[in-house]
């Protein structure tokens, strides 16, 4: 860590908004004008959306991910965890990878800690369930799906068989609905190289607490999709939710028990609990309370945005609804990110009244549900156009491979799709990845010595 008098802005999450934002404010900020730091557990930025895509195997996951430090060249990047956060002293205390943690001093605070996977206490939840924040559990679904498939293919014994061909995926929103579409499709593709496993072996289960999926996209694009899924064969679980799973046996609120070796967890986020040490205005369900600037209430040299923050949706409240906030969404989070970056340099340099306000329409929202299936709708001033199927599928693919940051991600992102026109998908399951030292370590340790004859030790003696 450099150590520097300039005023540094301290970015806590190195997330979508946290690499936009500090994108912006390096691009804002003259030289030697301040010092920009970025604090995140993992060196590189996730973008979300093409998750499912990477656990299906459409995308490389490493197409997926942006390094920090290449894309933000002229700020202090440090891999750790901001634990706390003292206000009245400006000090952050750090957590580094190794080492004992320390104070780092700032000026302007930025929080983009984004969120986590909103879960809770069911029996066997922690053990079973596989979660779909980070493109390390895409890289272990993926792997873990084709796995079962290899299961079911050696064994004859049709109890572990129909486990390990049954998944079940918790939530209905746009990761739950699109995850379960993509790895549907993987699988359909995958079975055609096993000799024992057919599509129908195969048991998909959707659950959601909802009354319908994809509510994102209107009822109707939802009543769409659900029939669409449930054309290819999964089952589909709504108004209900998951009772517990010990040991892989589901058990549902209507009644519904199955046995399956994979739980998809996909049922929403919650702010990452870590803000309730950082001394912030929260709001009920743990947001940080934000002002139209995307400034932290009552604290002009804090900012927040993303799916951390309350952002009031001033558009939806000029139509009349007083509560309106933003949805937690790329969409938002790449807009709020640049207008965050405005703001700070503003305040930097005592210009805040010069700050902008947050406002955005929605654009309208899309949503793939497996190769040339996708559903869409686009919002341009009062109209709503609403596509279904492979175009739907293409404005989807369309709109997040531009939304990807970095150019370098792009053309990787184009170059997958394009190759993925001509060429099979890999079914390869790579399962040794999770401890890929276990078979030097079998090999390496030492042999257990063999005890000695009795005879040996008598002579011995």
């Amino acid at each position: 860590m450099s150590t520097t008098e300039r005023p540094r802005i301290l970015v806590v999450g190195g997330g979508y908004v946290g690499l936009y934002a500090a994108r912006r404010i390096l691009k804002k900020l003259r030289a030697g004008e301040a010092t920009v730091t970025v604090v995140d557990p993992r060196s590189y930025m996730t973008y979300q959306p093409f998750l499912p895509e990477a656990a299906a195997g459409s995308i490389s996951p490493r197409h997926v991910v942006v390094p920090l430090r290449r894309v933000l060249p002229k700020a202090e990047v440090l891999t750790g965890r901001v634990t706390t956060i003292d206000q009245d002293r400006k000090v952050a205390t750090v957590a580094p990878l190794v080492g004992e943690a320390y104070e780092l001093p700032f000026d302007y605070l930025v929080i983009a800690m984004g969120a986590v996977s909103r879960t809770f206490p069911i029996p066997g939840l922690a053990e079973q369930g596989i979660g779909m924040k980070g493109v390390e559990e895409a890289i272990g679904l993926r792997n873990h799906v084709l796995e079962q498939l290899d299961k079911a293919d050696s064994t004859k014994d049709e109890e572990i068989r129909r486990k390990a061909l049954t998944f079940v995926f918790i939530g209905g929103g746009f990761a739950g609905a699109e995850t379960i579409g993509e790895v549907e499709d993987m699988a359909r593709d995958a079975a055609k190289y096993y000799p024992t496993v057919k599509r129908e072996d195969m048991r998909f289960v959707l659950v959601d607490a909802a009354p319908r999926i994809l509510p994102e996209v209107g009822e109707k694009l939802g009543e769409y999709g659900k029939e669409h899924l449930a054309s290819r064969g999964i089952e589909i679980h709504l108004g209900t939710s998951m009772e517990s799973c010990v040991d892989g046996h589901v058990v549902l609120k209507n009644g519904t028990e199955v046995d399956a070796n994979t739980i998809v967890w996909t049922a929403g986020v919650k702010p990452n609990p870590a803000l309730a040490r950082f001394g912030l205005p929260l709001g009920p369900r743990g947001h940080i309370d934000t002002l139209p600037t995307l400034q932290i209430k009552d604290m002009p040299y804090a900012f927040a945005a993303g799916d951390n923050a309350q952002v009031p949706d001033l558009v939806g409240r000029a139509a009349g609804n007083e509560n309106a906030w933003c949805p937690p969404n790329a969409q938002h989070a790449l807009r709020q990110a640049k207008v965050l970056g405005d703001n700070v340099v503003a305040t930097l340099r005592g210009f805040e009244a010069g700050q902008k306000e947050y406002k955005h329409a929605n654009k309208g929202a899309v949503a793939g549900l497996g190769l040339h299936k996708g559903v869409a709708m686009i919002v341009m001033g009062k109209m709503k156009i609403k596509l279904k199927g492979r175009l739907a599928w293409y404005m989807h693919r369309g709109y997040h491979g531009m939304a990807m940051p970095t150019w370098n991600r792009k053309i990787r992102i184009f170059a997958d799709w394009t190759l993925g026109m001509f060429l099979k998908r890999e079914v390869v399951s790579l399962r040794a990845m999770e401890n890929p030292r276990e078979e030097f370590y079998e090999a390496a340790k030492p042999a257990p010595q063999a005890a000695a004859p009795a005879a040996t030790k008598a002579k011995a003696s």
